[in-house]
């Protein structure tokens, strides 16, 4: 029997969910303003992961369309992305936030933060986090590039409900940030307030 529980990801907060191959996960923006830093690796070797550099020389492109893959440091697809129920902005080449981040931002003390998130939901379910942050699948973000390559922190366009579907093309690993981000710049919509999204598994 299929599983299609809707899971929530916490605002703030992160989860992991271990998918096999050929399953599929559905990430959706429940309140359409909120961006999801996301990561897939390699279940059996976590030092395998989803890489945007290596995704965009494969593809000769910036980002996948429906149908195309998304490849690891190893130049092998890991996941396929299904459907984009959105206007189709993400971005391909911020980093995520880490404490270093809040740190240059003169945030004093703890911040909830994308690169945290990635190592608690691994360990909470007992697997290692990776040597550093990976580069993650910003879903959502909206950060143009200007002709004169200056980047713009703008809000998402998306709407309450669009959503993303993937397919796991190996036993893999998904994690997702529910972006805490919240310093000054519209990343998670114009209030700054980070909220909760939602995942399938199936």
């Amino acid at each position: 029997m299929i599983d299609t529980a809707l899971h929530e990801v916490p605002a703030r907060k992160g989860r992991a969910a271990e998918l096999r191959q050929g399953q599929h996960i559905k990430m959706i923006n429940t309140h359409g303003t909120q961006v999801i830093d996301m990561w897939a690796l390699n279940a059996a070797d976590l030092i395998e992961i989803m890489s945007m550099r290596h995704t965009k020389s494969c593809l000769k492109k910036m980002i996948p369309d429906e149908g195309e893959p998304f490849y690891t440091n190893r130049r092998r697809p890991i996941l396929t992305w299904i459907e984009d129920r959105s206007p189709g902005v993400h971005d391909v080449v911020l980093p995520a936030c880490d404490k270093w981040r809040y740190i240059w931002d003169g945030y004093e003390g703890f911040h909830d933060s994308c690169g945290n998130n990635l190592e608690e939901s691994l360990r909470a379910i007992r697997r290692g986090p990776p040597p550093e942050t990976p580069q993650p699948l910003n879903l959502w973000m909206n950060c143009p590039i200007r002709e004169d390559g200056r980047i713009d922190y703008i809000a998402p366009v998306t709407e309450p409900g669009d959503y993303a579907v993937f397919r796991a093309e190996m036993d893999c690993i998904v994690v997702m940030s529910a972006c805490p981000y919240d310093l000054g710049m519209p990343i998670n919509g114009d209030d700054g307030i980070p909220k909760a999204v939602h995942y399938q598994v199936w």
